[in-house]
């Protein structure tokens, strides 16, 4: 059977939602409306800001303003992503799959349906990301994460409308077939295109289930056809993980502590948690292949000149949290600081074979600082954050206050299912 008909069954007849994972659909809701109202005074989102008079529509901004329905999903996706602080799954390939909660919002608000029916849209659109990602690795083939995004944002998009298989199909061909993305999003310098890949995943995926709930048709086999993405870009991918779909994977998935790309997590954690003495001679961090092939694979790493490449910069990460026994979104503000880039010359990262054997039921990794008076160090193998060590509701709350939401604010989102989408995205539409 084509892939994108299983996805479709799942996905129309798709019910059972137990309580916790309702719950764990509210706490993944509230970071990232967090992360994206932090994110507004952002380069890109400003960008963004201005050109908005050039698509006027009635589908709210998050933080103030309306636009027509696909710009708004880009920008609100945009705002979720930016800042690198929402949630991650890691696996074959990684997927944060929170960016789907921007052009659901954006969506279930133009449309005005049930805070439930939200949440329930976002279980299954995790559910298909997350099995996607188990399937096959994208990044080693040169091409980019967005591509399963979305898959699974049509899937969740689908979902949120109440489409029927033949239109969820249709959905998800749509999305898929013209919109193939790069991996050189992330490779080397990065930029601005960082997060906006992943909006205009979402963005794509707007559009295409539109066209197919008014009926638009699109090629029957997305995924096995002659030219489909098993026979051009992932022959290797295993159909296994979608023989019997149910949903739960969302429990799976990771939440961040601090604001940096996952794999530097454990790092971050290690350093605020190790005491040293004397001067630092050399640091040395021991991590998995993911973490050095994403965070140090480049000179660029070890001289970032932009956030983009900053939070995907491990020298840089060590370097700051070292420096200042701290690592927040203002940290950001010491790239091209003469003593953080002293002390990255200081910094080298090295597979350890027994790390990646090991990834990603845990994200080993360890820190030694050798100094003139010792040799010190720390390893983390689970951070907080992640599925098997998770953040409490109360850490969740504490990181949306942080980050500026309201006490009311954060007391709407676990009351979501009680109201619609529309007047509960309004309450977050104000600077």
């Amino acid at each position: 059977m084509e892939l994108a008909d299983k996805i479709a069954e799942y996905v129309v007849f798709s019910d059972d939602f137990t309580e916790e994972m309702l719950h764990e659909a509210k706490r993944r809701l509230l970071d990232s409306l967090a992360v994206a109202l932090a994110s507004t005074s952002s380069p890109p989102a400003k960008i963004l800001r201005e050109m908005s008079s050039l698509f006027l529509g009635n589908s709210p901004l998050l933080g103030g303003g309306e636009a027509t329905i696909d710009f708004a999903s880009f920008y609100n996706t945009l705002l979720i992503r930016y800042l690198d602080f929402n949630d991650t799954y890691l696996s074959k390939e990684p997927l944060h799959p929170s960016d789907m909660i921007g052009g659901l919002l954006t969506v279930g608000s133009s449309f005005d349906v049930k805070g439930e029916d939200l949440l329930k849209s976002i279980i299954v659109g995790y559910e298909i990301g997350v099995r996607l990602c188990d399937s096959t690795s994208l990044r080693k083939k040169g091409y980019d994460h967005v591509n399963f995004l979305q898959v699974a944002s049509a899937s969740a998009l689908s979902k949120l409308l109440g489409l029927d298989k033949e239109k969820t199909k249709n959905a998800i061909s749509l999305t898929l077939v013209p919109h193939i993305a790069l991996r050189e999003s992330r490779s080397g310098k990065l930029s601005m295109w960082k997060a906006g890949a992943t909006a205009e995943a979402v963005r794509n995926s707007v559009f295409a289930t539109l066209l197919a709930k008014n009926g638009f048709t699109a090629p029957d086999k997305p995924f096995s056809g002659v030219f489909g993405f098993l026979n051009v870009i992932a022959k290797d991918m295993d159909l296994s993980q979608f023989e019997k779909i149910k949903s739960g994977s969302i429990l799976r998935t990771f939440i961040k502590k601090y604001p940096v790309e996952y794999h530097a997590e454990a790092t971050v954690e290690a350093l605020l948690n190790l005491s040293y003495e004397g001067e630092i001679r050399k640091v040395i961090v021991e991590t998995y292949e993911a973490g050095k092939t994403i965070l140090a694979d480049t000179e660029d790493k070890w001289n970032p000149t932009n956030k983009e490449t900053a939070d995907h910069s491990l020298p840089f990460i060590t370097a700051v949290t070292l420096l200042t026994k701290r690592f927040w979104l203002d940290s950001y503000n010491l790239i091209g600081d003469s003593k953080v880039v002293e002390l990255m010359k200081k910094i080298e990262v090295i597979e350890r074979e027994d790390y990646t054997s090991i990834y990603p039921k845990e994200l080993p990794t360890r820190v030694i600082i050798i100094t003139d008076k010792g040799t010190f160090e720390k390893e983390v193998r689970v951070p907080r954050g992640h599925s098997a060590n998770p953040m409490s509701d109360e850490e969740l709350e504490e990181k949306a206050k942080l980050l500026g939401l309201s006490e009311k604010q954060i007391k709407l989102v676990w009351e979501i299912d009680e109201m619609g989408v529309k007047d509960f995205v309004r309450s977050f539409t104000k600077s």
